[in-house]
């Protein structure tokens, strides 16, 4: 009786501890109110977000799952999963979102590109409710390259039932809102993941830089280095142009060559 009453208390602690750990990373991320893993099945990501599994399996457009051949860059091993499937569509597409409360939120738009090896070949809009163009031509392999993660940070606010996204506001409907991947020219339309959370963009955790990317005080720091190069002066004297030589001297043998002929020509004529 005694070891079955330990057992209980310590299988309780154990419970306690993991449920104690998964709300702080949880709560790392913000206040998660929507996130689904477009193409694929339901996962957990580093910061123990679980992504759902996508709303709109056999109904809408493609599921793919072609980025598992890939290891994925900037993300840990553990997020690829999210990078790796993706759901395109030849048309229009999109998600609806359930907003019930007003506040700040950030939209977190998961892409990677896993397909093509070239820029201008995938390149499409993102409109958040109907009217509000959140991101215009994205092109993922322009911005990061082939298989690479690629996150759009989307930050708006809720104010009873209207949603307001850079000065621009727009009404909600059903307590709904809408994230449509809007169909060009170039290629289809695709989504990754999508994560909604309830909080202020800075508190959001971001992608590692990329590589390639400068650090912000860096590039600063050269940015001002080449605009100092640009107006300032070479100390000491000129150096002379080769190419500034006076053309009257060139020519003046030129001329005389033919003051003397005119004469001989009309000699010549008189004869």
């Amino acid at each position: 009786m005694l070891l079955q009453s330990v057992n209980t208390s310590f299988s309780f602690f154990i419970s306690c501890i993991v449920f104690l750990f998964g709300v702080s990373r949880v709560t790392g991320v913000g206040e998660v109110i929507y996130a689904i893993n477009a193409g694929g099945e339901s996962h957990t990501d580093s910061l123990g977000v679980r992504y759902e599994r996508d709303p709109l399996h056999g109904k809408v457009g493609t599921a793919s799952d072609y980025g598992k051949q890939l290891i994925i860059g900037r993300v840990p091993p553990t997020d690829q999963l999210l990078y790796q499937t993706e759901r395109y569509h030849h048309s229009t597409f999109g998600y609806d979102i359930p907003i019930h409360e007003d506040g700040e939120y950030v939209m977190i738009l998961k892409f990677c590109e896993v397909y093509f090896n070239a820029p201008n070949m995938k390149v499409f809009d993102v409109v958040l409710n109907g009217d509000l163009t959140i991101v215009p031509d994205l092109d993922i392999f322009d911005r990061v390259g082939r298989g690479v993660a690629h996150d759009e940070y989307i930050p708006f606010s809720v104010v009873k039932g209207k949603l307001y996204y850079n000065e621009e506001e727009s009404d909600i409907r059903g307590g709904k809102i809408r994230v449509e991947f809007i169909k060009g020219y170039r290629d289809n339309p695709k989504i990754n993941a999508i994560c909604v959370v309830k909080g202020k963009l800075e508190n959001v955790p971001k992608l590692a830089p990329l590589p390639n990317e400068p650090d912000s005080d860096d590039y600063q720091e050269e940015t001002e280095e080449r605009r100092a190069s640009k107006n300032r002066r070479p100390s000491g004297p000129r150096t002379p142009d080769p190419y500034s030589v006076d053309e009257t001297s060139v020519m003046l043998p030129v001329f005389v060559a033919i003051g003397a002929f005119i004469p001989l020509l009309f000699c010549l004529c008189k004869l």
